[in-house]
């Protein structure tokens, strides 16, 4: 079979008409013979270029408003024919069907109609029946036939047109294949989407057209890419390309800061906070979330939910870091933090966090809803003959926020609206609150008047007892354990103020 094809013959029937002009127009300069249909085959003519009408060839009128247009055997047969198979070629001269070499159709915006909070009855109507049909049987003979699914591709076919006068080659045909069926299969997952409704669904189904290739995975023996739409969450202004790690860290930034308000500033590493720290003034702000681990702050992610200003880049500016996250920078500053050729810079957009979170792992997925718990001041309810005090509460707010994106176990300490120390990633909490204190005291705190937080509750009195010797006076936990009573009857004993949110934040 010959590889190579001409286009003599083309099929077009778009809902996009953007940019579509040059393809007809190179069409015409080839000769080749165009059927189109309703508001395309107008748009055709316009351009001053000849077209025959679907209806002409199938010689049965459009229906049903439109519904039906296309699913006749004269187009199909046209589509689908195997130019090397006398028995197929013998009918399409027996029923006068002509080949159709080119196939360009694009699909209704159902995605867009969904998303544009319409009434059921319009969404419906944006689903395409014709133009997946079209597109599958061209595709399903690539062999033959080119498909153009989408006007994303209307480019690459542009240039086939120009550069090689119409004629298409295996390798072109079965990419324009690769990405109909693409197209199509992102089509079906969104209508699906839709009808089964909110969590849980049925069946696992998530299609995400943009795609990134990374430099590896997350070491550099394994490969990787990122399946999302980077750029329209972030600008990246400078820096080398992000890597899988960044990426992760990237994430968990982003997540943390939007729990704060004020200006604030943290600093991450392997996703977790090793300096955070909410301040009047970003350089302040800068200046004590450094302070809460500067060893693990190099080499780590930086993120502020206020427009950097040359102060505080200044100072950033002395330590090595990878990644700089924020909704801005003065000019000034962007250029001392750019002095760093590989420092990566991102401005970040405004970003709606995802409803759902999903995970691989053994021969399928996980899918949960995100935490999108936040517990307030409202939210401590005491449970000690202690009270917080004002200051005291504040701070359980503050560390509660922290310990939630921090993973289990997980200890914070935290005072003055600043991160102390934390234990994170440990398998006993004792030992997730010995690090934190060994941290704590290696940095040069006073962790007198410090408040903890604990991601889950205590399974036993140990944990408050060791706090309490090395000088915490506040308690943040959701409680739940059988023995929830041994540990309030600590605090009791010894002066601690304890409250219990009824939430537990496991991160794994």
């Amino acid at each position: 079979m010959n590889e190579l094809k001409q286009i003599r013959t083309a099929l077009i029937s778009v809902f996009y008409k953007e940019n579509l002009d040059k393809i007809v127009r190179e069409l015409q300069r080839l000769n080749v013979q165009i059927y189109s249909t309703g508001g395309t085959l107008n748009f055709i003519n316009e351009l001053g270029v000849s077209a025959t009408a679907v209806e002409e060839l199938t010689s049965y009128p459009s229906i049903l408003g439109g519904r039906v247009k296309t699913l006749h055997p004269k187009i199909f047969g046209g589509i689908l024919a195997r130019r090397d198979n006398e028995n197929d070629l013998f009918q399409l001269q027996e029923y006068q069907i002509p080949e159709i070499d080119l196939v360009i159709v694009d699909l209704y915006p159902f995605e867009e109609t969904v998303a544009s909070g319409a009434k059921e009855t319009e969404i419906i109507e944006k689903i395409d029946i014709g133009g997946v049909s079209l597109i599958r049987a061209a595709a399903k003979n690539f062999k033959n036939v080119a498909i153009i699914a989408s006007r994303n591709q209307y480019d690459d076919l542009l240039e086939l047109l120009e550069s090689k006068n119409g004629v298409t080659g295996i390798d072109d045909r079965r990419k324009f294949a690769t990405d109909a069926f693409n197209t199509t299969s992102n089509y079906d997952v969104a209508i699906f989407n839709y009808f089964s409704g909110d969590f849980p669904k049925p069946a696992f189904k998530q299609s995400i057209q943009e795609i990134k290739t990374l430099r590896y995975g997350e070491n550099p023996h394994q490969k990787g890419v990122f399946y999302g739409s980077f750029d329209n969450l972030f600008d990246q202004i400078h820096g080398k390309e992000i890597s899988y790690n960044n990426l992760l860290d990237i994430d968990a930034a982003v997540n943390l800061i939007a729990e704060f308000t004020e200006s604030t500033i943290a600093i991450l590493k392997h996703n977790n906070a090793c300096g955070l720290a909410s301040r009047s003034t970003l350089a302040q702000a800068w200046h004590d979330a450094l302070a809460g681990d500067p060893v693990s702050a190099f080499g780590g992610v930086i993120i502020a939910n206020r427009v950097i200003d040359p102060k505080t880049a200044s100072e950033m500016n002395t330590l090595f870091f990878e990644v700089v996250i924020a909704p801005g920078y003065h000019s000034e500053a962007l250029s001392t933090l750019a002095s760093k050729k590989n420092r990566i810079i991102l401005l970040q957009k405004d970003i709606n966090l995802p409803k759902y979170q999903y995970r691989s792992l053994l021969s399928g997925a996980l899918v949960q809803e995100r935490d999108s718990s936040t517990e307030a001041e409202k939210n401590m309810k005491p449970i000690t003959a202690k009270t917080p005090s004002k200051e005291e509460l504040s701070d359980l707010v503050f560390a509660n926020k922290i310990v939630k994106h921090s993973k289990s176990n997980a200890i914070v300490f935290a005072k003055n609206q600043q991160l102390i120390a934390s234990g994170v990633g440990q398998t006993s909490r004792v030992d997730a609150l010995k690090h934190a204190i060994e941290k704590a005291i290696g940095f040069g705190f006073d962790l007198k008047g410090a408040v903890m937080a604990s991601d889950a509750f205590f399974p036993f009195p140990d944990c408050v007892e060791i706090a309490d010797k090395a000088g915490i006076t506040a308690v943040v936990q959701p409680g739940g354990s059988v023995n929830d009573q041994k540990s309030i009857d600590y605090c009791n004993e010894h002066g601690m103020a304890m409250v219990s949110t009824g939430i537990r934040h496991f991160k794994h």
